[in-house]
């Protein structure tokens, strides 16, 4: 216990430094690939930790992969996303963004500063206790967006093989609905696969006093609200998750104009690949409905980021590293929810997980995940430290087996 608790020890030592990291990066976000600034501070703050090798624009010109190594044994990946989101922050703190429309709202400024300590720490225990195996600090951008071609960073990251040969993948996030000192945890199915989708009705159109002239689309769009909305309801088992969203809805140009057309995007939210399939064609047979009443439709949907789906193996590994760092520390067991994480792209590949680390600042003001308030109790920041540190360290000096592959 007394390796553990030097472990604590060694996590709290650096919460200065962990504090001043996580402000920096909020005070300076970035988009989805565009976190030059960030990706530079970071390649140079691993610079400075003694024997890390650092590699720049692997798979995405602004990631950053910190390698410690020492001969045969695991190796494992502890992965921290680095962008922000286009939110304007309302919060009156002396390190509120300077970014004007950009704000870390998601808590990746505190994910990106937990690795830096993590890196900080386990390069020590390397250096003193003659490790034998290899950990992969992976700084991920464009966690939040994708780009053109539909991709966020994590595929990306896979494409060019920054996980290849890696045996074991984890991660946090901050968790805002849960004070310090409490974690959530989930086997399985634990975020959903994110899916979107794009519509137009289309009918005729015509002069708004003789509608009988012509096919108009906003009547034709009742009846489609009506079947994507029953979908969940009545089309998915009510134990499998599912979610079915309208987002946006555009049509016309006056008040006397019947459109021509109405568009419509959604999200598209499961856990399962068998609900993915079902809602996509649930969806096309909503819109099928306007071929009935004289109209016609296009419908395409994007598939987005998969599920991540937690190894329970490696959630083991991640209990055992809490009770021996903080035997106290509360564990809630259920899912995250229906929310994306590109993560997932990763645990698709190999055995990985991801826990929810407790961040709640005590007070009246809710603080969600992608608001302008977002905001942590930054005492929570030695704590992931600590606790990914045990992690890897145990996977390090313990059998492969274990991972369950």
């Amino acid at each position: 216990m007394a390796e553990h608790h030097l472990v604590v020890r060694q996590a709290n030592s650096i919460a200065g430094k962990l504090i001043e990291w996580r402000r920096t990066f909020h005070r300076f976000p970035e988009l989805s690939f565009q976190e030059f600034g960030t990706s530079h501070y970071i390649a140079e703050t691993l610079q400075e930790i003694d024997g890390i090798k650092v590699d720049t624009g692997i798979g995405v010109e602004t990631s950053v992969i910190g390698t410690l190594t020492s001969g045969e044994g695991p190796t494992i990946a502890i992965r921290a996303d680095i962008d922000a989101l286009p939110i304007e922050e309302e919060n009156d703190t002396d390190y509120r963004s300077q970014n004007p429309g950009v704000m870390h709202a998601c808590g990746h400024d505190a994910h990106s500063a937990i690795l830096l300590g993590t890196a900080t720490i386990l390069a020590k225990q390397f250096k003193e206790k003659g490790l034998k195996g290899t950990v992969k600090f992976i700084f991920q951008p464009a966690e939040e967006c994708i780009d053109e071609e539909g991709m966020s960073g994590s595929p990306y990251l896979v494409q060019a093989g920054v996980y290849d040969g890696v045996d074991v993948a984890i991660a946090l996030h901050m968790c805002p609905w849960l004070p310090v000192g409490e974690v959530q945890i989930h086997d399985g199915y634990s975020m959903a696969n994110v899916d979107v989708f794009q519509a137009k009705i289309k009918g005729t159109g015509g002069h708004g006093a003789y509608p009988e002239l012509g096919t108009d689309p906003t009547w034709m769009l009742g009846p489609v609200l009506q079947a994507l909305h029953g979908i969940v309801s009545r089309k998915v088992p009510p134990l499998e998750a599912a979610v079915v969203s309208i987002g946006q809805i555009h049509a016309g140009t006056a008040s006397n104009i019947i459109p021509t057309e109405v568009e419509i995007e959604g999200t598209i939210r499961s856990y399962s690949s068998e609900i993915r399939e079902l809602l996509s064609n649930e969806i096309e047979k909503a819109f099928s409905v306007t071929e009935k009443l004289g109209g016609e439709y296009s419908l395409e949907i994007q598939k987005g980021e998969p599920a991540l789906v937690n190894n329970p193996a490696v959630n083991d590994r991640f209990l055992k590293a809490i009770h021996e760092t903080y035997p106290d520390l509360r564990i809630t067991k259920k899912p995250f929810g229906m929310g994306g994480e590109d993560f997932g792209y990763v645990t698709h590949k190999l055995p990985g997980s991801m826990f929810f680390l407790g961040s709640a600042l005590p007070n009246e003001v809710q603080r969600d995940l992608h608001t302008p308030f977002f905001d942590i109790d930054e005492s929570c920041l030695p704590k992931g430290v600590a606790i990914l540190v045990q992690t890897a360290l145990n996977f390090l000096t313990e059998e492969k087996s274990i991972i369950g592959k």
